[in-house]
């Protein structure tokens, strides 16, 4: 895997206050959320697409170009602050295309990055300089990944402090259990754990999230829900159950991701979100105000360490 070490160079933040009537690249609607976002609102779950970088060979998502400048497009329009850049399963471990998101984000960005296992320390703590705090093991759409690389991942990135990012079909989740419980590292279930609002009380996977959830040990992102709804889409009602269950075991451990630019929706998987629509409906499972601010705020600034609030730059641009 290589690095860069280019300076980070931040672009302009986006205003404080959402901005209306903004088309945004890769997410459908033009109107801001309907309920106004928390100071520090962040974004843990996005992606950045660059054809100057190679797809990795047996890539199964090959999504057009996605740039920092047209996801701040969609800040401007929500009111989201910070941001998780994810390294996606097209670029295998090349974490570059990450790596130059983080410097044009600045001091508003976190990353989490795909790791074989046998870099050095040396270019782990490059990473970890550079503003990554977790690794993503893809255990749906990743090349070359399998479930034993769970220990040997977990056990590499222990001394940094980093959580293991996890995107793994239920069977999978459910036979790993036991692994799981054992890691030396925090664990974060991305897309509802991959589990479909049929499995919640159903599915065992469901209760091994749950109990790893209120034992400390988890964090999970409400982000992908379109990715997990029979109806492909963040409006399905069935989502409520399966949303408020990882809420109600544990408010301390829940953050909110948009996926953009919706990797699936390129595809043709399903339609192209609204993501104001999606900060809506996070409204409604958190039922807005203190719940509401700790899953966009307070829950993503204790998981992936950022610091206070800088005043923002540009906050009087349109």
């Amino acid at each position: 895997m290589q690095s860069i070490l280019a300076p980070r160079t931040t672009l302009p933040l986006p205003a404080c206050a959402a901005v209306a009537g903004r088309t945004v690249p890769f997410s459908a609607g033009t109107q801001p959320p309907a309920t106004a976002l928390p100071p520090g609102a962040c974004d843990a779950h996005l992606h950045v697409y660059d054809a100057r970088f190679p797809a990795v060979p047996g890539a199964r998502l090959m999504p057009p170009d996605a740039s920092v400048a047209d996801y701040r497009r969609l800040q401007q329009r929500t009111g989201l602050r910070r941001a998780v850049v994810v390294t996606p399963s097209t670029y295998g471990c090349d974490n570059r295309p990450m790596l130059q998101a983080l410097a044009a984000f600045g001091a508003d960005a976190r990353g989490v990055a795909v790791i074989g296992g046998t870099e050095s320390d040396a270019e782990l703590a490059r990473l970890h300089a550079q503003g990554v705090r977790g690794v993503r093991l893809n255990l749906s759409l990743g090349v070359g990944t399998h479930a034993d690389m769970l220990v040997p991942i977990a056990q590499r990135i222990a001394a940094l402090g980093w959580h293991l990012q996890l995107l793994m079909p239920a069977d999978v989740l459910q036979a790993q259990a036991a692994v799981l419980a054992a890691l030396p590292v925090p664990l974060v279930f991305d897309h509802f754990a991959r589990l479909s609002p049929a499995d919640a009380g159903r599915h065992p996977a469901h209760a091994v999230v749950l109990e790893l959830l209120r034992a400390g040990r988890a964090w999970i992102k409400l982000s992908g829900g379109y990715v997990v709804s029979p109806t492909r889409s963040t409006e399905d009602p069935a989502l409520d159950v399966l949303a408020r269950s990882f809420l109600d075991a544990a408010p301390g451990r829940v953050v909110w991701g948009s996926d953009w630019p919706h990797a699936t929706a390129s595809a043709g998987l399903q339609p192209l979100p609204d993501d104001a629509r999606q900060l809506d409906r996070l409204a409604q499972w958190t039922g807005g105000g203190e719940l509401f601010a700790q899953v966009l705020a307070h829950n993503p600034a204790a998981l992936y360490g950022f610091g206070p609030l800088q005043e923002q730059q540009g906050d009087n641009e349109t």
